[in-house]
């Protein structure tokens, strides 16, 4: 997610994942993001799949009173698609079937 600050102040942002699927959504470089003045930023969000079903969460932007200044709130829809699946491991192994 790229955000702009076109304003001469700096902008911070408490971020936070809302929503069904929230765990399986990550933000690796911390809660809090800081904007400078006229600059942009970007957000990583990672997903970490563990179902076949698209997962869905709700990114959320909370602006900090920062200096007097304070950002809208964003919000951003967050849905997952899983294209292909590989094993991460194959295990053989051999048993009976019935014992009496």
């Amino acid at each position: 997610v790229r955000l702009k600050n076109p304003s001469v102040k700096t902008l911070v942002y408490n971020a936070t994942l809302v929503g069904r699927d929230a765990d399986d959504f990550s933000l690796p470089k911390g809660n809090t993001v800081t904007i400078a003045p006229k600059k942009q930023t970007s957000i990583n969000v990672e997903f970490t799949s563990r179902f076949l079903r698209p997962a869905e969460a709700v990114l959320l932007l909370i602006s900090k009173n920062v200096g007097g200044i304070v950002g809208a709130t964003l919000t951003f829809s967050l849905k997952s698609e899983v294209n292909h699946i590989e094993p991460t491991d194959i295990l053989k192994c051999k048993s009976p079937c019935y014992e009496l």
